[in-house]
């Protein structure tokens, strides 16, 4: 197709013939110039200018995708008991932890108010220390707490992710509102751990339906995007704000330029990957409240031509949905992955778990080891299929080669073993150098297949001179839905643990017996309950 554009005072500077083609495998705009252009009209700026006047002016209702996001939040009732028996699990390992990495002085650096002594009066406290800061930079300390080992829950699918990473969002807002309604400054009831609950389980189901279909990590982009949506609906729900508010904040989210996954890929692999969700879910809080102050919203983000999210960032692609958003309700958080056993990247906990069997019969001839086969799903070989040098903690935490020999050398695999102490052992970087990932087809189907949500791996070990050990495979590891009734003793003792790290035996006792109580803890007010956790 053929367009020759006269701009006003520039027809006399130049003839522009311009053949736009739209290519249906990448669904780019590509776009061919035939003529002279004198030097100093950029050509960039000349197309901008031509795709502009494409654009009629004209203000369109919301995208339908924000406005059923916000009838979910506002209109949907929660009525299952197994999810909010499972959100207290999940708020409990959670806040374990962020605790644990309280442990970890490149965590704890990043901690307190961007001022040092800065004091919020009413402000929201940060569990596990003494720091009392604004929500918005309170929501990024937990965040980056809760994330900073890759210890607290997951989500597979086509868009990877930790839902529990909204909890920076919600628990600091909720702490913030509710020591604000004690202290007379905001007129409303009590807000109690029920209404937290409820908005973690709206915010995992948010950011786990959005990524069940659509694989944001395809076109460069990290999934802490979904944390920043999912927070921003439940926490401007939880300020109070409208149905057309939460719309608002939801296009402010999505207009946002969003973080790329260029910190979690070899050569760049850093400790970004550890705070980027308490980076994404502070700014949740920022825009909700900006939002609730009048800021406006933009109201066609998702599928405005050209500038829109779908054109600009996801190469034309609109998003998809397994689950329709009327069918939303409390799936996500009822088969939510926990960590329970090992800080090892999600898609490794299954083959983890098969070299911490195999590790008594191999530990006495790890030298002996001719070659290991560790059968796995794609998306295992696409993150964390990684040789050559590892630079850091997360580079090691991020390399299925490195977390199978530790378990098989130590039969351990804890947060220290990806330390420079432990990773000096040469007897590591020679057996990694031995391990290869491949894929298995059937693995990779049953991954993605929403009535099994499997995590296989497979590990065979083979000595020099022939002999091979008999295969081991687990399907599901210790902490996915089909083996709950094994793997919550193990979560509790999980979270026993962490509290050890930095409370006395009575302040222990008094929180682990409120969180075995369901019907309790739902009715404790938010300040109260973050009070539990002040040292």
């Amino acid at each position: 197709m053929q367009f020759a554009i006269g701009v006003g005072g520039m027809s006399s500077l130049l003839d522009l013939v311009a053949n736009i083609e739209t290519s249906s495998a990448h669904r780019l705009w590509c776009i061919r110039i035939e003529c002279n252009i004198e030097p100093h009209y950029r050509l960039d700026h000349i197309c901008r200018f031509y795709m502009t006047l494409q654009t009629p002016n004209t203000r369109s209702q919301p995208d339908q995708v924000l406005v059923d996001i916000a009838d979910y939040v506002i209109n949907r009732s929660i009525q299952s008991g197994l999810a909010y028996e499972t959100a207290r699990h999940c708020l409990m390992d959670t806040l374990g932890c962020g605790l644990e990495a309280l442990s970890y002085p490149e965590c704890t650096r990043l901690l307190g108010p961007i001022i040092p002594g800065t004091i919020v009066p009413n402000g929201a406290k940060v569990p596990g220390t003494r720091f009392q800061l604004d929500p918005v930079q309170a929501a990024f300390n937990i965040g980056a707490m809760i994330r900073w080992l890759d210890f607290n829950d997951t989500w597979l699918a086509a868009e990877w992710g930790h839902p529990s990473d909204n909890l920076g969002g919600i628990l600091a807002t909720a702490d913030w509102l509710a020591r604000n309604i004690a202290a007379g400054y905001v007129d409303r009831e009590p807000l109690l751990m029920r209404e937290v609950l409820t908005a973690m389980i709206k915010a995992h189901e948010i950011q786990g339906c959005l990524a069940l279909e659509n694989s944001f990590n395809r076109v460069g982009l990290d999934h802490v995007l979904l944390v920043k949506v999912a927070s921003t609906a439940v926490v401007t729900h939880l300020l109070g704000g409208s149905h057309d508010q939460i719309v608002a904040a939801l296009s402010q989210a999505w207009v946002d330029g969003q973080a790329l996954r260029t910190y979690r890929h070899a050569p760049n692999t850093g400790s970004r990957k550890s705070w980027a969700a308490g980076d994404a879910t502070s700014r949740a809080v920022w825009l909700a409240l900006i939002t609730l102050k009048g800021e406006m919203g933009y109201p066609s983000v998702l599928t405005t031509k050209n500038w829109g999210f779908y054109d600009a960032l996801f190469r034309g692609r609109s998003l998809q949905f397994q689950r329709p958003v009327e069918r939303w309700g409390t799936y996500v958080m009822e088969n939510i992955l926990f960590k329970i056993s090992f800080p090892a990247e999600f898609h490794a906990q299954t083959a983890v778990e098969c070299a911490m069997q195999l590790h008594p019969i191999v530990r006495e001839r790890i030298a002996d080891i001719e070659k290991i086969t560790v059968r796995t799903h794609a998306a295992a070989v696409r993150i964390i299929d990684k040789h050559g040098p590892l630079n850091n903690y997360a580079d090691r935490d991020h390399c299925m080669q490195y977390m199978v020999a530790v378990a098989l050398i130590f039969g351990r695999l804890t947060a220290a073993d990806y330390l420079d102490d432990v990773a000096r052992d040469e007897r590591i970087d020679n057996l990694r150098g031995k391990i290869i990932c491949l894929e298995d087809s059937q693995f990779t189907k049953d991954y993605h297949d929403p009535e099994k949500r499997a995590i296989a791996n497979a590990v065979t070990v083979e000595f020099k001179g022939g002999e091979k050990l008999p295969e081991l495979v687990v399907e599901y590891p210790i902490g996915h839905s089909r083996r709950r009734k094994e793997g919550i003793p193990l979560l509790e003792d999980k979270f026993r643990t962490n509290l050890t790290r930095r409370f006395p035996v009575k302040q222990q006792k008094a929180i682990i017996d409120l969180f075995l109580n369901q019907k309790r803890l739902e009715e404790t007010p938010v300040n109260e309950f973050v009070d539990m956790f002040v040292i």
